[in-house]
């Protein structure tokens, strides 16, 4: 029986991947540089390269590097202070699911960005815990991020599910010992996602997953 859920963030629960690019292609643009849709899916959130090797692979002079993506980055923090849209069905699955399972976000995004992507939605008080870059060593695909929040749920991999968008984070569910639920998104649609113990088109294909047949926590 499935006790608790294990989220990935960016490109699961908030669309903030598809901003993230498209402000990268715009300032990647301004410096001589074409980055498209299935490059980025790939290499960025397929194969986990940074945006900086990114920049040197498409010929971005080293010396320009760093401040091209330092203003990136100011430009994309600023963004998150509007509104970030949810992925589709991502609101009513978490209200069907809170109360019944345990919920968790397992997410590589630092943590006061996490808290800018949920200013607007008043859903993260339903997560019992948030594990941010902040708090650990390794980041996905390796194992330590699920790793952590199976700790502090004190729960065991049997009795959990993960859902990710990506390779990485597929991979980084099943090294620790996780079923995982692939849900991709436009960019990370082009990844394959054999690991997957399953693959859905929106959230709410998590719930069916889920036994029908749990009573509610007290």
């Amino acid at each position: 029986m499935i006790e608790a859920i294990l989220w990935d963030n960016d490109g699961v629960l908030v669309d903030s991947e598809s901003l993230f690019f498209e402000m990268t292609r715009s300032f990647f643009a301004e410096a001589g540089l074409q980055v498209d849709a299935e490059y980025w899916g790939v290499e960025y959130l397929g194969n986990a390269k940074h945006s900086y090797q990114i920049a040197g692979e498409l010929g971005l002079a080293p010396e320009l590097i760093g401040p091209l993506l330092d203003r990136r980055n100011e430009a994309f923090v600023q963004r998150l202070r509007s509104p970030v849209p949810l992925m589709p069905k991502v609101r009513e699955t978490i209200e069907a699911l809170s109360g019944n399972v345990r919920l968790a976000i397992v997410t590589g995004s630092p943590r006061d960005k996490v808290m800018l992507m949920h200013a607007a939605h008043g859903l993260l008080d339903h997560f019992e815990v948030i594990i941010t870059d902040d708090e650990i060593t390794h980041a996905k695909p390796h194992p330590e991020p699920y790793l952590k929040a199976m700790e502090l749920l004190g729960v065991e991999p049997e009795r959990c599910l993960a859902v990710e968008d990506s390779r990485r984070g597929l991979d980084s569910a099943v090294a620790a010992g996780l079923r995982c639920i692939a849900v991709p998104n436009a960019l990370t649609r082009i990844q394959r996602f054999e690991r997957a113990f399953a693959v859905e088109a929106d959230a709410s294909g998590v719930l069916k997953h889920v036994s029908a047949t749990r009573q509610p926590r007290r």
